[in-house]
C-alpha cells in the first residue's frame, strides 16, 4: 500500500471515529489524541497536509506482519510525529505529539 492509500485510509478511520489507542508509558506525552488535547479533526488536518517525503512505513517491533506507519511534518507551526497502524476496521495509534 502507498502513501496516497494510507493516507486515505488513516483519513477515512479518523473521519468515521474508528480510531483507538495503543497502550503505553508516557501516554500523557506520547499520545495527545488520547488524552484529547488534540481532535480527531487536527490530526486528520496535519496528516491531510502530509506529503509523502513526510512518511515512512516499518514492520511493528513485536508483530512484523504489521506495518507501522510514522508521518513527520511540520504544520500548522509545530514539528508533529503521528504514529500507528491499521487493526481493521481500525487505526490504532502509538503517538501522537508535537
Amino acid at each position: 500500500m502507498g502513501f496516497k492509500d494510507v493516507k486515505a485510509s488513516v483519513l477515512a478511520c479518523l473521519d468515521r471515529g474508528a480510531v483507538l489507542h495503543a497502550e503505553r508509558a508516557n501516554i500523557d506525552i506520547k499520545n495527545l489524541l488520547a488524552t484529547g488535547e488534540v481532535t480527531l479533526d487536527e490530526v486528520a488536518a496535519v496528516i491531510g497536509r502530509a506529503r509523502g517525503t513526510d512518511y515512512r512505513c516499518s514492520p511493528h517491533h513485536t508483530v512484523a506482519s504489521v506495518d507501522v506507519h510514522v508521518i513527520r511534518t511540520r504544520s500548522y507551526g509545530a514539528d508533529w510525529y503521528i504514529k500507528w497502524y491499521f487493526l481493521e476496521p481500525d487505526s490504532v495509534f502509538i503517538s501522537v505529539h508535537h
